[in-house]
C-alpha cells in the first residue's frame, strides 16, 4: 500500500546526468528530452548547472514541468535558471551520488569523466543506465534519439526498483579486521 500511495503522491523521477561542456548537437537532444519528460509528468532531477544539465532542465520548464538541480555549491544562485528546485549540497563532486540516487532512472547524455562516475553509481544502485551518446560501458542501454531515451526510460521509472546491492552492507572480513601491527601495503605485495 505505501508504495503505490507513494505514486500518487510523487511523481516519477529521472536523474539525467551530462557534461558542462557538451556541444549543440548533445544540447538540443537533451532539451527535447527534458521536454518529452516533462510531456510524461516526470520531475527531471540533474546537477543543476550548464551545458547538459541546463539544456534538459530547459526543456522541461518549457512544457511546464518541473526540475530538481543538486549542486556541488554552497549557494542556491549557482543553479542554472531552469532548475525549479535548486538543492545545495557544498560537497562539490560528491553530490553525483545523490543526482543518481534522487531519481527513479537515470539517462546519460554526452559527458566525461563526471559523467562516468554517475553512470557507475547508475548502474550500481539501478543496474541499468540509459545512454545517448555517452560512454559506452557495459550495462549502459545506448539509444540513438530522445525519444528512444524516453521509451527506454519509460518502464524503468514505471518500476521505481533498485538493484540489490552486493557487498554494501556485509563488507567482506578483511575490510572489517585491522591490520597488523607494522603491516604496510607495498607496490609489488597482492592485496590480501
Amino acid at each position: 500500500m505505501g508504495e503505490q500511495l507513494r505514486a500518487l503522491v510523487r511523481p516519477p523521477r529521472v536523474s539525467v546526468i551530462g557534461g558542462a561542456h557538451a556541444e549543440p548537437p548533445a544540447l538540443a537532444a537533451a532539451e527535447q528530452v527534458g521536454t518529452l519528460l516533462a510531456a510524461e509528468g516526470v520531475t527531471v532531477v540533474s546537477g543543476g548547472l550548464s551545458g547538459v544539465m541546463a539544456a534538459v532542465c530547459r526543456g522541461a520548464v518549457a512544457a511546464g514541468g518541473t526540475t530538481i538541480g543538486i549542486l556541488p555549491h554552497y549557494e542556491l544562485e549557482a543553479a542554472n535558471p531552469y532548475v525549479t528546485i535548486p538543492i545545495a549540497t557544498g560537497i562539490g563532486f560528491a553530490r553525483n551520488l545523490a543526482v543518481v540516487l534522487n531519481g527513479d532512472a537515470v539517462l546519460a547524455i554526452d559527458g566525461s569523466h563526471g559523467t562516468l562516475t554517475e553512470i557507475g553509481y547508475g548502474l550500481l544502485f539501478f543496474g541499468t543506465v540509459v545512454g545517448l551518446g555517452t560512454w559506452q560501458v557495459p550495462g549502459v542501454v545506448p539509444v540513438g534519439t530522445p525519444t528512444e531515451a524516453v521509451d527506454a526510460l519509460r518502464p524503468l521509472w514505471q518500476a521505481r526498483t533498485r538493484a540489490p546491492l552486493r557487498g554494501l552492507h556485509h563488507p567482506p572480513p578483511a575490510l572489517m579486521l585491522p591490520p597488523e601491527e607494522g603491516w604496510a601495503l607495498q607496490p609489488d605485495q597482492p592485496k590480501r
